[in-house]
């Protein structure tokens, strides 16, 4: 009796009552948080486009050089890595919403910091006030992971890609809200004539005092509304989302637990290790971003060189993040239904066709640049959303905040690397010789990573 009772019941309890126990009081709690993620996103999106937008052509118009205006999207980078990793220690021990507000917090206080920076004509307290406002990115970064806690697995690329998605609102309003906040604010918040270079305006704070604001009404969302925790909520015991999330042993972040930060990072840097799969899709996600940083970083000088204005610049840089978030969905779903190493290959390939388009256009050729920076920003989306999702889908639940963390760090690690190679190349080049060498590095980093892929237990 026990072993006729045994396998019959099991199949049926496993896949029948899973569903109504499980999504059905999840999805109001996971809907409640995808809202108030997309709100968030919005948001910190203005704040991040409006200070990436002009904060190269700020540095360069106060300190003469174009190697430092590489500095501070490099600073804004590595800002965002060192703080992935707090940012994912504090999520484990004290939730998702603790977190996040400790991110838009610094990056509050760094857009601030900036403002300061430009009124006192300082680029170096620039540099040191982006460090502060990456913390703003990685907020961001951390939010689409925050969007799976009480997804169930069927569901979780693509709640994971709309929140990626909705970032697309802020960061293509963002930089033509920073262009019309110059306008408007920014002979009240402008430096002299002194700063001002080929026969351009001096800068203004205006874009920061943006930014600023964008921050701070994020940090607001995220205290007022992200409410259940989604992270503390999927682990209770009685949590619906605690089957849908957690896959196959458990909560999606495992239990609190009070591990130092170098802990955590071998912690995640060992359950990486052991999978071809994990490797495969960190790989994608840096390689992505290294790229994306590189190029974008350094399209508005090569374009302030070629004579194109603020607002010219904001609306290539508008496309590009528009390329970068509007179809994630879309990606997410493709990522699905093809398997996540098709869409990270389809990525590699926009990423070079991008770097071919972009490699021979001359600093006023607006339409050329546009093209190749949607073409990147497309590239960037296919290696975050898919290696996001084939990362989540390859750590076991207790380890996913620890390897989220990794993520991140690396992430933005080699978004530093991208910005600081891309200053650099600039500086004793060109900005064609850039794209040539990024080209290169993604035609070497697909042909290494096919037999790892071919290992990989990919869906």
């Amino acid at each position: 009796m026990s072993t006729e009772s045994s396998p019959a019941p099991d199949p049926s309890a496993a896949r029948e009552p899973a569903p109504v126990a499980v999504d059905a009081p999840a999805l109001p709690t996971q809907r409640r948080t995808l809202t108030t993620l997309v709100a968030t996103q919005v948001l910190s999106g203005v704040g991040v486009a409006s200070g990436i937008a002009v904060a190269p052509l700020v540095a360069s118009a106060l300190s003469g050089s174009d190697a430092i205006a590489g500095l501070t999207s490099t600073s804004g980078v590595v800002g965002a890595a060192l703080v992935a990793l707090p940012l994912a220690q504090v999520a484990g021990r004290r939730g998702r919403r603790p977190s996040l507000l400790l991110g838009f917090g610094l990056a509050t206080g760094g857009a601030l910091l900036a403002t300061v920076a430009v009124l006192l004509g300082s680029w170096p307290l620039l540099v040191v006030a982006m460090l502060l406002f990456g913390s703003g990115t990685a907020a961001g970064l951390a939010s689409r992971f925050a969007a799976t806690d009480l997804a169930t697995p069927q569901r979780r690329a693509r709640d994971l890609s709309v929140v990626v998605w909705a970032t697309t609102v802020g960061s293509v309003v963002g930089p033509t809200l920073a262009g019309v906040a110059d306008r408007v604010a920014g002979p009240a918040l402008r430096l002299g004539d002194a700063h001002a270079e080929h026969g351009s305006t001096a800068p203004s704070a205006a874009p920061f005092v943006l930014a600023t604001l964008a921050f701070a009404l994020a940090a607001t969302v995220v205290a007022v509304w992200l409410r259940p925790d989604p992270l503390l909520a999927s682990r209770a015991p009685s949590g619906a989302g605690a089957v849908g999330a957690g896959g196959a042993g458990g909560a999606p972040g495992g239990a609190p637990g009070h591990v130092s930060w170098r802990d955590g990072l071998r912690a995640g840097w060992a359950v990486v290790a052991a999978s071809p799969t994990a490797r495969l899709a960190l790989g994608a996600i840096v390689l992505s971003h290294l790229v994306m940083v590189g190029l974008m970083s350094m399209t508005p000088v090569h374009m302030n060189h070629g004579g194109a204005t603020l607002q010219v610049v904001g609306l290539v840089i508008s496309a590009h993040i528009a390329g970068m978030y509007a179809l994630s969905p879309v990606v997410g779903w493709l990522a699905d239904r093809l398997g996540h190493a098709r869409v990270l290959y389809a990525g590699g390939a926009l990423l070079l066709a991008a770097a071919v388009v972009v490699a021979g256009a001359p600093g006023e050729d607006s339409a050329r640049l546009t093209v190749g920076l949607v073409l990147l920003g497309l590239g960037w989306s296919c290696g975050l959303v898919a290696g996001s999702a084939l990362l989540v889908d390859a750590t076991p639940g207790p380890s996913r905040t620890a390897v989220q963390g990794l993520s991140d760090l690396a992430m933005n690690t080699g978004g530093a690397v991208g910005g600081i190679l891309a200053g650099a190349i600039i500086g004793f080049s060109s900005y064609g010789a850039l794209a040539w060498g990024a080209a290169v590095l993604v035609v070497v980093c697909a042909v290494v990573a096919a037999p790892l892929a071919r290992r990989a237990a990919l869906r």
